[in-house]
């Protein structure tokens, strides 16, 4: 037997036994393992370390956590608690307060998020992004989060698979609890706006500016759809390549020698009740989250914003179905897919849905005869249409409920249900259909 005292013998048979689940086993593996070892072992027993070592990191991030706060209370508070901290931790002043800032609002504030670390759900990354979430509200409003932000997690309402859903989601509850401070504080925010110029290794270094959302949205849009036309017209460099290229050369006024597209286009949803000032809920930006209602209006009241009137079910929220069966997708078949789905439906990926291919759920080809309608398809990023057709993954999406599924090679399930932007937060008695618009051109 092992214990704090040290190690003590006894006979054989005269032990305690002592149970471990599967995953205490493994981490315990885990903790004793050499390279070597770790070199001999099957991919389902590699995939089982790292949900371990998963588990571990998220523990010991909690622990660190609570010691970074515990230091920061003995020392009253100090200036210097994080240079001191930063000597231990072998990381810059700079980290050390960023950690120590969060260990504060996770010790004061969320301390159930904090408790979901230390049962190896969220790694500090992930409960970071929380925390910047709801760093501008107040401490009740936090708390409030993250009572529901747990429940959410433990309901299984919110996946913890992915540090952007997590921070999504915190978003969304910082906007029901307080959409007026939200709408301030994002103002605010947006004064902020900034350039930076960070220094890199080997001769590169990062650009960056801090714009707002549907700004950013519009501008990488464009330098995408530049970049793929590039490539389209025969362009060797690679698409990371050509969007850093066209990105400096339209900053420096050169001329990138690539025709620009019209416009670029982001979705901005939004349900009509925010759009009239009734409501200051349920707006989304494609591929970003949560919006400010007061902030989607001035967007939409631009006279650069163009409107698309998109039927849905008034009681899901889903678009309503349009069937073709054609193989190559129309331009309004990928539109309705591109408005559904708001962005890649493979669970964990935000790529925006028109940035995406139109996927056959039941393929044109190989004697599986899919027709090209909104019902047999749906957005994916060109990375994840890829996978689709990997002999060891298994990418599934219901277009009807919004729920997807990715089973991995070792047959490991992560699923995913992605409610539609605009789904009304009560049901209603959905109007009779009509076969036609009413006259004159629709308000939304």
């Amino acid at each position: 037997m092992v214990g704090p005292a040290g190690v003590m013998f006894v006979p054989a048979g005269q032990a305690p036994a002592v149970a471990f689940t599967p995953e205490e086993q493994a981490e315990i593996r885990c903790r004793t393992f050499t390279g070597e070892q770790v070199g001999e072992l099957s991919a389902e027993q590699v995939i089982e370390t790292l949900a371990a070592a998963r588990r571990i990191r998220a523990h010991t991030d909690a622990i660190e956590a609570h010691a970074l706060a515990r230091l920061d209370q003995l020392r009253g508070g100090d200036r210097y608690v994080a240079d001191e901290a930063a000597l231990e931790l072998r990381v810059s002043r700079h980290t050390a307060a960023l950690r120590l800032h969060r260990s504060r609002q996770l010790t004061q504030r969320m301390p159930r998020v904090l408790a979901a670390m230390e049962a190896g759900q969220i790694e500090a990354h992930a409960a970071g992004r929380v925390v910047e979430a709801t760093d501008t509200v107040e401490d009740q409003r936090a708390r409030q989060v993250d009572t529901q932000l747990a429940e959410k997690l433990d309901s299984g309402r919110v996946s913890a698979t992915n540090p952007a859903n997590l921070a999504r989601a915190a978003r969304r509850l910082v906007e029901q609890a307080d959409p007026e401070g939200q709408a301030t504080r994002a103002r605010q925010a947006r004064a902020g706006r900034k350039v930076e110029l960070l220094p890199g290794e080997d001769g590169l270094s990062t650009l960056a500016a801090e714009l707002p959302a549907e700004v950013a949205a519009s501008a990488y849009a464009r330098i995408d759809a530049m970049a793929h036309r590039a490539r389209h017209h025969g362009d060797a460099r690679t698409l990371d390549q050509l969007r850093a290229d066209i990105h400096a050369t339209l900053l420096l006024g050169q001329d990138p020698d690539v025709a620009v597209p019209e416009a670029a286009t982001v979705f901005l949803h939004m349900p009509v009740d925010a759009a009239l000032g009734m409501t200051d809920t349920g707006c989304e930006l494609s591929g970003y989250g949560p919006l400010p209602a007061p902030i989607a209006r001035q967007i939409m009241g631009s006279e650069d914003s163009v409107w698309r009137k998109v039927l849905t079910d008034p009681a899901s929220g889903a678009v309503l179905d349009v069937g073709r069966r054609r193989y190559r997708p129309t331009t309004a078949i990928r539109d309705l897919a591109a408005v559904r789905d708001a962005e890649c439906t493979a669970p964990g990926c935000h790529r925006p849905a028109q940035h995406s291919d139109y996927d056959h759920l039941h393929g044109w080809g190989r004697g599986q005869n899919g027709s090209t309608a909104e019902a047999n398809g749906g957005a994916k990023c060109r990375w994840h249409h890829r996978m689709k057709d990997h002999p060891h993954w298994t990418l599934h999406h219901n277009p009807t409920n919004g729920t997807s599924t990715i089973t991995t090679p070792t047959g490991r399930r992560y699923t995913h249900h992605r409610h539609p932007p605009t789904a009304p937060a009560t049901p209603t008695q959905p109007p009779e259909p009509s076969g036609t618009d009413p006259p004159g051109d629709p308000p939304f």
